[in-house]
């Protein structure tokens, strides 16, 4: 003690002080360490996923909420995973859903799904659920066609005999891990099935021929593997509902026979029209022949007064044509009186 003593006695105060300074500043960093992520720091180690006290400082001034990576790295290693500090931080910066993620490797490691960190994380920012893609992947689950949502219960289609039928299926999907980047979303897979019905039904050559086997639909629509390019796998497609609408074909039939109704009646008038229009011609025709008549009736003087010059026509040839006009004049009275008594 006393060489101890005699060291330190040789040291200035000024050195001693700001050794002493130093020592406190760490002793308070310590304490305030202890003090704000002891707990933490405590858990992480108990439960075998043991974090520096510098490393939780580290992500205090890297605002990363600690209290969540630690939970998470705990999580992930009492289910057997390795996942680091430094992997969960990365993604807690890149706006990834920490927890999501990791409940999402633990479902799969569990379900024995090969689901990686790098694909999680990269589902995960890409915007889908990832926690939610793998509980579907281990439980399909069922989607109604039509989606009842968007205002339409049943999918409509007409056979080729002209009945039409509403439908209602129900489709059993899976979660394709391995297409979730990129892959068509529900909307895609209820828009396929619907075409698919839609084209199974109109191919039927009756709409009994859908109603006795309506497994058919199904069986149809399953063979065409409308889960291409999609984030799922269709497992089943059922049928669960098949009614008989309207008689479209008739209503075509009705609606074709009015318009050939109509068309007839424009034909109609518009060959009234033109008779219309032929009539008013002849009585036009008839008007200008009565003129044609009257020009030629003022010649007939002319030509007797010109016979009568040059000597063609003598005086008794002029009355014997008088008295022809007036028996012809005669004539025409009695037949005109006769025709007047008839009316009458």
């Amino acid at each position: 003690m006393d060489f101890m003593s005699a060291i330190v006695s040789q040291i200035p105060v000024q050195v001693q002080i700001a050794v002493f300074m130093i020592l406190s500043i760490l002793v308070l960093v310590f304490i305030f360490l202890i003090f704000k992520y002891g707990s933490l720091w405590i858990q992480a180690w108990l439960s075998g996923a043991k974090v520096s006290l510098w490393e939780l400082l580290g992500m205090t001034f890297r605002k990363v909420n600690a209290r969540i990576i630690v939970s998470n790295r705990i999580r992930a290693m009492k289910a057997g995973l390795e996942l680091t500090t430094s992997q969960l931080e990365s993604h807690y910066l890149a706006g990834g859903r920490v927890q999501n993620v990791v409940l999402a490797l633990i479902a799969a490691d569990r379900a024995n799904i090969n689901l990686t960190w790098k694909t999680a994380t990269a589902i995960d920012l890409a915007g889908r659920d990832i926690l939610d893609a793998v509980q579907t992947s281990v439980n399909p689950k069922v989607i109604d066609c039509p989606d009842p949502r968007k205002g339409r219960e049943t999918v409509d289609a007409v056979a080729q005999d002209g009945i039409q039928l509403k439908a209602k299926a129900r489709v059993t999907v899976r979660t394709n891990i391995d297409r979730l980047i990129g892959g068509a979303t529900e909307e895609t897979i209820i828009a396929r099935v619907g075409e698919g019905i839609v084209t199974t039904i109109g191919s039927s050559i009756t709409h009994k021929t859908v109603l006795e086997n309506p497994d058919n639909i199904s069986k149809s629509v399953l063979a065409k593997g409308l889960d291409a390019g999609t984030a799922f796998e269709i497992l089943s497609i059922d049928i669960a509902d098949v009614d008989v609408g309207d008689n479209i074909g008739a209503q075509l039939q009705g609606a074709q026979a009015e318009a050939d109704l109509k068309r007839a009646k424009a034909e109609a008038e518009k060959r009234r029209a033109m008779a219309v229009a032929r009539e008013q011609e002849m009585k036009a025709l008839v008007e200008e022949n009565k003129a044609k008549v009257v020009l030629a009736e003022a010649e007939v003087p002319k030509a007797m007064a010109e016979a009568f010059r040059h000597g063609n026509l003598g005086i008794m040839d002029y009355y014997r044509m008088k008295n022809i006009n007036a028996d012809t004049s005669m004539r025409d009275s009695i037949a005109r009186g006769g025709e007047l008594k008839k009316e009458d």
